[in-house]
């Protein structure tokens, strides 16, 4: 049986690595179209680094928002480790 850390980053593998992928294209051209978008919409030059970054500190806000007990953040931990490993 895995563990809960063991099953959040085989999630966040799958996601990067599989339906991510074939969604929206490869990790690095995704991230470095966003930030072009973001360079204009901000009126500066904003890199596909920072944009995985401002990313995960979303994810961190969300964490910091306490949800109902019922409720977890398992989502946001998912994401955070896929991010990590996109901005790795």
């Amino acid at each position: 049986m895995l563990r809960t850390r063991d099953k959040i980053l085989e999630k966040a593998r799958n996601l990067i690595n599989g339906d991510r992928a074939k969604n929206y294209g490869p990790a690095k051209a995704n991230h470095e179209r966003i930030a072009r978008i973001w360079s204009v919409i901000f009126g500066v030059e904003v890199s596909a680094q920072q944009v995985v970054l401002a990313m995960i500190g979303m994810k961190l806000a969300r964490l910091a928002n306490p949800l109902e007990p019922e409720m977890e953040h398992e989502d946001s931990w998912v994401d955070i480790c896929g991010y990590g490993g996109i901005g790795g």
